[in-house]
């Protein structure tokens, strides 16, 4: 994909409120370099520094980063506990410069998997940056979208039962308010990385309208120019959202 310049534009514009990524290619990145798949998952852990700035630079309002599945939890434990390891090393070194930025983080998934310590991270890093308002940078960890949707529905069905709700109350803006994103916006754009093209259980109700762009590129070397050059292809796109354009 050919690198582009794409301006900051206003909202009436086609500058995507709310990008989701999945960050794909990690592996095939570290096999392609004879080198281990930490090696490949410590250099996309980087990447994600840049894409952050560029996403703010352009204007861009919330981006939602697919950091680890929960299908990911059935990997070799080496795996996962590398995996686990630069999440860690993420949070701890990366969390006061986002704070200097004014960027707010937030972590939607299944915490209760994770480990204890890697919870409180989450839970100190959430609460130092929760009055920032330039930017929100969303991190999926241990998160799957069916899980993710049958929560939701329990939560409707519990609500039922103690009679806070009665089912004729459910509709799709009660649905919305149980999910981890109860009050972000849905991805105007979903960006996957490596080439692969499905969207692998992610933000499943919520990218009923997002636009897809999948790229060849794998993560660790998904660049500014690359992150641009996606967004240039959405400022492209004719969103119509079911209805007909004349």
């Amino acid at each position: 994909m050919k690198a582009v310049s794409l301006q900051t534009q206003t909202m009436d514009g086609q500058t995507p409120r709310h990008v989701a990524i999945i960050m794909d290619g990690n592996g095939r990145w570290a096999q392609a370099r004879g080198l281990p798949r930490t090696a490949g998952h410590k250099r996309g852990a980087e990447a994600v520094r840049g894409v952050v700035e560029e996403a703010v630079h352009k204007g861009v309002r919330y981006l939602t980063l697919f950091g680890f599945s929960s299908e990911n939890w059935k990997r070799p434990d080496g795996e996962v506990r590398d995996l686990l390891g630069i999440i860690r090393f993420y949070l701890r070194r990366e969390i006061s410069e986002l704070h200097k930025k004014g960027i707010r983080l937030r972590v939607i998934g299944d915490r209760a998997r994770l480990p204890e310590d890697i919870r409180a991270l989450i839970d100190d890093s959430e609460t130092l940056t929760s009055q920032n308002t330039r930017f929100d940078l969303i991190i999926a960890l241990s998160y799957g979208g069916r899980d993710e949707i049958v929560r939701a529905a329990r939560a409707l069905a519990e609500d039922v039962r103690s009679g806070k709700i009665v089912p004729e109350d459910i509709d799709q803006d009660a649905f919305s308010r149980r999910l981890y994103t109860d009050d972000i916006p849905d991805p105007d754009l979903l960006i996957r990385t490596s080439g692969e093209k499905r969207v692998s259980n992610f933000l499943l109700w919520q990218m009923a309208y997002s636009e897809l762009v999948f790229v060849d590129t794998l993560w660790p070397d998904f660049s500014a120019a690359v992150f641009s050059a996606t967004l240039e292809e959405f400022d492209q796109r004719d969103r119509r959202y079911g209805a007909v354009r004349g």
